[in-house]
């Protein structure tokens, strides 16, 4: 984690502390059920919960005795032995160290998942927002980066608004895949464990029961966390990478807030640079990166190794802190975009009226023209326009064999820019519910 992109929030979750709370929480729910099963003394569970939970466990101090051990669970169990005394002799009965470490990742992951879903949701009440603010603003559309039709900016927003619908409910899926327990002893026989103890420690920290482990929880399940990240990453650089394009000088259709005082440049004073959007897709990118490690942590050895381990350490908090700072960053570029609906239609405008060619094309099949021979005739007048030689209308109005097929009124008509924006409202339903 790197503190420039961590929000403390989500940096909250991945702290040592709160680790060995979860730790902590792990044992004593498990010590709970094994009281009332008649495995350990019931004041035994009732003093590890009233030692552990009143302590703040020593990170220094367990770093101190790991260093001996060997081993991270050993050491934090050493460490609870001693704020816990005699009792602690009935901790981790018949569990193994990744009962601990799993069903601890994944509380993580879940209150992860919870704070993104919780992104994406103010991310889009942005997004909304700025729709409906430009839902009816003329602008051109592009494919291949050349002037296709118009459409709306509005629309262009409406597009990232579903785009992140769809983000959240796969983070919502995710959360529910990854939200699962295992406290099944080694090898995940229950041979040394209740399973009874499983189900109580997963009620209590609000996960499912795994429904087999191997003494891990399968890793295919983290895979499809960490890819759901990679997705909604790809989305946030989609978004981010758009807005960069309309900041360009030779567009400038948007562009970022421009706080006073702040500067672009340390050598050009004018300088006006879409930094936010460039730090986006920069995240995104390494949130990507962390895809790959995930799916190649759900090969491993026999009913566990630890090959995974160290991926997850980097992986777990790096990825979700980092997609936690690139949506709320998001958001805020959205919430203080600039928008220049008079440069939208200048852009519109630019090629004298190419972008209705393709009405142009239909109203001519309408006459019983062919459509190759329309495609042709509209071509010919379009690459004039294209070349500089005058405005498409002007050139078809000019055009004798057009308008032995379309009258003046007609080619007009053709013209219309209101004529794109008719499904505006439809679409709008379809996205937001209203329009």
């Amino acid at each position: 984690m790197i503190p420039r992109y961590t929000r403390p929030e989500m940096a909250a979750i991945w702290t040592p502390q709160t680790r060995f709370r979860i730790w902590f929480e792990i044992e004593a729910h498990a010590a709970d059920a094994m009281a009332e099963l008649g495995i350990i003394p019931k004041e035994a569970a009732k003093t590890i919960w009233a030692k552990g939970k009143a302590a703040r466990f020593d990170a220094a101090r367990i770093e101190e005795i790991e260093r001996e051990v060997k081993h991270d669970v050993v050491a934090f169990l050493t460490h609870l032995a001693e704020i816990v005394g005699p009792a602690a002799r009935f901790v981790h009965q018949g569990m193994t160290s990744s009962d601990v470490l799993d069903t601890c990742l994944n509380v993580q992951l879940v209150r992860a998942a919870d704070l993104l879903i919780a992104d994406v949701d103010k991310l889009n009440a942005a997004l909304e927002r700025r729709a409906f603010e430009y839902k009816y603003t003329p602008t051109v559309g592009r494919s291949h980066g050349i002037h296709a039709e118009p459409t709306t900016f509005g629309l262009k927003l409406a597009v990232a608004y579903a785009e992140f619908s769809r983000a959240k409910e796969r983070l919502v899926i995710a959360r529910r895949e990854v939200a699962t327990c295992a406290i099944s002893g080694a090898v995940g026989t229950f041979a040394q464990v209740d399973p009874r103890v499983e189900a109580y420690v997963a009620e209590k920290m609000g996960l499912a029961v795994e429904t087999i482990s191997t003494q891990i929880i399968p890793r295919d399940r983290h895979a499809m966390y960490f890819a759901t990240l990679g997705v909604v990453a790809a989305s946030v650089e989609r978004l981010a990478t758009e807005i960069r394009n309309l900041q360009r000088t030779e567009i400038l259709e948007a562009e970022e807030y421009f706080a006073p005082g702040q500067k672009g440049s340390s050598a050009m004073p004018h300088k006006r640079n879409p930094v936010l959007s460039e730090n986006l897709v920069g995240l995104s990118r390494m949130v990507r990166a962390y895809v790959t490690p995930a799916l190649e942590d759900v090969v491993l050895w026999h009913e566990r190794d630890i090959s995974h381990s160290s991926v997850e350490r980097m992986i777990g908090p790096d990825a979700t802190v980092t997609l936690d700072f690139a949506l709320a960053r998001l958001a805020g570029v959205i919430d203080k975009l600039i928008v220049y609906p008079e440069n939208m239609r200048k852009n519109l405008e630019r090629l004298g009226g190419l972008v209705h060619s393709q009405r142009v094309l239909l109203a001519l099949t309408q006459k019983n023209v062919a459509r190759e021979e329309a495609y042709r005739l509209v071509q010919h007048n379009a690459m004039k326009a294209w070349a500089g030689e005058g405005d498409l209308l002007t050139l078809l109005m000019a055009d004798k064999e057009v308008r032995k097929h379309l009258s003046e009124a007609e080619l007009k008509a053709s013209f219309d820019l209101d004529f794109h924006f008719a499904h505006v409202d439809t679409i709008f339903r379809r996205v937001f519910g209203r329009a």
